[in-house]
Formats: structure tokens, C-alpha cells, sequence
């Protein structure tokens, strides 16, 4: 068993894996069409976010028994082509959702308590108290948009606080005893915040925008620790100046590049420039399950997962398979 890893990730990944019995080779730094050329020769690939792999790419793996990614969404896999030429796929949200709703708690306590707008006060010499009363969490009902690994997550961090939580998904009967799940109207009219946990997929892109924040009864926080082409900015922005949207803590956004490594080229388009200068506003480059622990443990998840499968899981393919 061929693995080839493609994003650098935590040592003990290969050094497991060693020790399995798969053999490991790693390139960091190959164009996509150089990976191409050579990826026949390898029964598992491990990805992170570095380029897509779509239908071509996935032609040319004719041994491709395994697609790992490390991280929780597979947008960056062409997945209903991949399961079609019977190739496994593997990733790890149980790595880093911890981390997620660690973060994303932060955010919204932060918001809450205008934390950015003081501090930056009290450091140019101003002492306004009044100007800063915040709100409490308690007081105030959560809705979580997503209620998978990472939605859950963030409700566990909720309870020791009185707020009432409130999640609305796609999928049925994904409620449980830190969240009530609604229908999306019910959701739309309860809810004070409003936090995103959701894959990128053809219904989440632009999910956010004008029409769907003016559906919601109150102006209400929101938190984005998903995925950043799920809001418009541009939207966003409008909400914001009108007082819409109370406030804002976006860890992904719009503008990042696929691999989530770089952020937009060029000149920054309006509303972002706009985001960065905001008091009710806090923006952090895509690090919400970007901790030391879970480094550690999206390794150990796509290892223990790889090592689940079995060598037996991993038998000699012909081309066309």
C-alpha cells in the first residue's frame, strides 16, 4: 500500500503508518499536473485543502483506493465521482470540532462584550464604561445553522450558560439535549444569534444574503466559523451599516483562496475594507479548528481511520475500476 501525502500534516500521521506497514511518500511543493503524472502509482492519497481533486484527476488515479482529507469538509473532492469508481472516502471533523466551538464561542462573547471596541479605546487613553455595557449570553436565544460535528460542538460549549439554543438542518431528527431543532420559519423569528456550521455545497453558497437576513424578526449577532463563501459580503455589509446584523465575528470569508492557505490577490474589494475598519466586527484568517490539540488529533483521526479500513479493505484494482 502506496500513500502519498500531498499537505504537510502532524509527523505522527506518517509515522503510524509507517509502523502499519503502508508505505509513505510525501510532496509538498509538485504542481497539480505533476501529482497527475505519477498518482496511478499510489493507493491513497492525503489531502488537506492544497487543490481540487476532480474528475480528471481522479481518472488518472487508476489504484485510488482512498481519498483522505484532513479537516472535516470534502468540498474540495469531486466525492459523487470518487464513490462512483468505488474509492473510500475518509475525513476527520471529530479532529478538530472541540476547537470549532472553542473559537466560536470566543467570537460571540467577544461581540457580545464590544471586547475589540474597548480595547482599542482604552489604549488611545479613553475610559468609556457606558459606551461599552454588553449582553449576556444568558439572556439571549442562539440559533445554530448546521447541527453536525461542528454545530454540536458549539451547543456542548453553550450549556454552561442559560441561554436557550435553537439549530435548524436539512437532515431530520438531529436535535438533542443542548438544541432544539426548529423549522427554518420558527428559526428565523426566535433566534438573537445566528451561528454557521455548515458544509460548502451548491445550497449553502451565498445562503446569506440580503433576502434571507430580512426574514429574520430581530437584528441579531452573527458567527461564521464554516465556510466564508456562504455569506455575501456584500450584504453583509448593508445589514451591518443599518444595524440589521448587530455585529459580526467571520473566521472564513468570501474572498479566501480554495486552499484557505492565501487570501484574495489584488486590490480588496469595498465591503471587506469596510470589515476590517468595523468596531462590531471581528475577523481571524480561518483558525477556528487551528489549535495545537487539534493538529494532533486530525492526524490521529485519519490515521485510526486508514488503519480501520485494513489492508485487506485494499485489494489489487484493474485500471478501469
Amino acid at each position: 500500500m502506496r500513500i502519498l501525502h500531498i499537505d504537510s500534516n502532524h509527523p505522527l500521521m506518517i509515522t503510524q503508518l509507517s509502523e502499519a506497514g503502508f508505505k509513505n511518500d510525501t510532496d509538498y511543493k509538485s504542481s497539480k499536473q505533476e501529482i497527475e503524472a505519477k498518482i496511478a502509482n499510489y493507493d491513497g492519497i492525503v489531502i488537506r485543502s492544497r487543490f481540487r481533486i476532480d474528475k480528471d484527476f481522479i481518472d488518472k488515479a487508476t489504484h485510488l483506493k482512498f481519498i483522505a482529507r484532513v479537516g472535516a469538509g470534502m468540498e474540495n473532492i469531486d466525492t459523487e465521482y470518487a464513490k462512483s469508481k468505488g474509492i473510500v472516502l475518509i475525513s476527520s471533523p471529530e479532529g478538530n470540532r472541540n476547537a470549532v466551538g472553542n473559537h466560536t464561542l470566543a467570537l460571540l462573547l467577544a461581540l457580545l462584550n464590544k471586547l475589540k471596541k474597548a480595547d482599542k479605546e482604552v489604549r488611545s487613553g479613553l475610559w468609556l464604561r457606558e459606551e461599552n455595557r454588553g449582553y449576556e449570553l444568558d439572556s439571549l436565544t442562539v440559533g445554530i445553522i448546521g447541527y453536525g460535528n461542528m454545530g454540536k460542538a458549539f451547543a456542548k460549549k453553550l450549556r454552561g450558560f442559560d441561554c436557550r439554543v435553537l439549530c435548524y438542518d436539512i437532515k431530520e431528527n438531529v436535535g438533542d439535549a443542548n438544541a432544539t431543532q426548529v423549522p427554518l420559519e420558527v428559526f428565523q423569528k426566535e433566534v438573537d444569534v445566528v451561528s454557521l456550521h455548515t458544509p460548502e455545497t451548491p445550497l449553502t453558497l451565498n445562503m446569506v444574503n440580503a433576502s434571507f437576513i430580512e426574514q429574520f424578526t430581530k437584528n441579531f449577532w452573527l458567527i461564521n466559523t464554516a465556510r466564508g463563501k456562504s455569506v455575501n459580503t456584500h450584504d453583509l455589509v448593508q445589514a451591518l451599516q443599518r444595524g440589521k446584523i448587530l455585529g459580526a465575528g467571520l473566521d472564513v470569508l468570501e474572498y479566501e483562496q480554495s486552499s484557505f492557505e492565501n487570501f484574495f490577490k489584488g486590490t480588496l474589494p469595498e465591503p471587506f475594507t469596510y470589515l476590517t475598519k468595523a468596531d462590531n466586527v471581528i475577523l481571524t484568517p480561518h483558525i477556528a479548528g487551528w489549535t495545537v490539540e487539534s493538529k494532533t488529533l486530525l492526524a490521529q483521526v485519519i490515521v485510526d481511520k486508514i488503519k480501520a479500513l485494513g489492508h485487506n479493505h485494499f485489494l489489487p484494482m484493474d485500471d478501469n475500476a
